[in-house]
């Protein structure tokens, strides 16, 4: 469906030759969710914005639906972005049209006959959920009901691909969660393809099937959400991983709890899949003579599987310590010695 092959784009600056993205190479399936994962400067928006040609790359091809975007122009151009639609994190609706103008707007641009723009438009209201809202302006409507607009005129002409550019940055938590699920819904749905790039983990954790992680222009890893999550390689991976999985006290409580205790072991478990249901405290507490101490816990679901990470104080003599960290190696379950007492 989408195939990025060694594609490099520089932009001259006053400080000399800004290399934005640097030979990246990436294959994206028909109907995936793939998220692009990166900092701020990382070059991911330069990199959605060459899926439909609002940036040429400098070396490389950009193909989207057996198109090749990076060589085409005008009115070839025109036709492949109606296959290639977007959603900003800013919304970008226009103030004096009412719901149902916004979204009828592309489908004026392509020439779509007024009764059959009409019923495209209630078709496209119903599907994001704003039945009610047809006549409201954007000034009248919430963030995410604002989202929801862009949503469906992006949807108006029946594209292949979405790319969603940080679309939900700009949304509180629960907001942003209703959005991600629609999103889903649509995917499942319409079997669209879907792009998004963002600096959030828990956006690629809660929808992407894949995700790509860059850094100064370059893609440094990429797999299935999941294999990221279990496995990350690289240190701005297991940072973004450990925004979703490690709770932000953590680490202070950790360290409260080898002030008080100086022996026995602090230990990160991670369960992946089946793992994540099983009930392996209470048997290593039964397998062990140890006493445990349960610090934090989080389990995440993925559209792979669960995932989950608990911190827990292992107590006791030295001996029996080593064999219940053994214990629970041997329950599929992955450890971590985070700190010694």
């Amino acid at each position: 469906m989408i195939s990025i092959k060694n594609v490099r784009k520089v932009f001259p600056s006053k400080q000399g030759q800004l290399t934005a993205v640097d030979d990246v190479t990436l294959e994206i399936k028909e109907g995936e969710i793939f998220g692009v994962i990166g900092y701020s400067g990382a070059g991911k928006s330069t990199l959605i914005r060459m899926l439909n040609g609002l940036e040429l790359p400098t070396k490389g091809t950009v193909t989207v639906a057996s198109r090749e975007i990076s060589k085409i122009k005008g009115s070839e151009l025109r036709k492949a972005r109606q296959e290639i639609s977007m959603i900003f994190q800013h919304f970008n609706l226009l103030w004096s049209r009412s719901v149902s103008e916004n979204i009828a707007f592309p489908l004026e641009i392509a020439g779509v006959k007024g009764p059959q723009r009409k019923k495209r438009v209630a078709e496209l209201i119903k599907l994001v959920g704003l039945e009610g809202k047809e006549n409201a302006y954007p000034s009248q409507l919430s963030g995410g009901q604002k989202q929801r607009v862009g949503i469906a005129r992006a949807l108006a002409n029946n594209p292949k691909v979405l790319l969603c550019d940080e679309a939900t940055s700009a949304l509180d938590p629960q907001t942003t969660d209703s959005i991600l699920d629609l999103l889903v819904d649509i995917n499942q749905r319409l079997g669209l393809t879907i792009v998004l790039i963002t600096h959030e983990m828990h956006v690629i954790r809660k929808i992407c099937h894949r995700v790509a992680v860059m850094e100064s222009g370059k893609v440094v890893e990429i797999g299935s959400v999941l294999d990221v999550f279990r496995n990350p390689q690289q240190p701005i991976t297991k940072r973004f991983v450990q925004q979703v999985t490690e709770p932000e006290d953590t680490k202070e409580t950790a360290e409260h709890l080898l002030e008080q205790y100086d022996s026995g072991q602090i230990v990160q478990l991670t369960f992946i899949g089946d793992s994540a249901e099983q009930p392996v405290i209470t048997n290593l507490i039964r397998h062990s003579n140890v006493n445990v101490n349960i610090l934090q816990g989080k389990i995440s679901q993925t559209q792979s599987g669960s995932y989950g990470t608990l911190f827990i104080h292992i107590d006791g003599d030295d001996q029996e310590v080593d064999k219940a960290v053994d214990f629970i190696r041997s329950q599929q379950v992955g450890v971590e010695v985070v700190s010694h007492g």
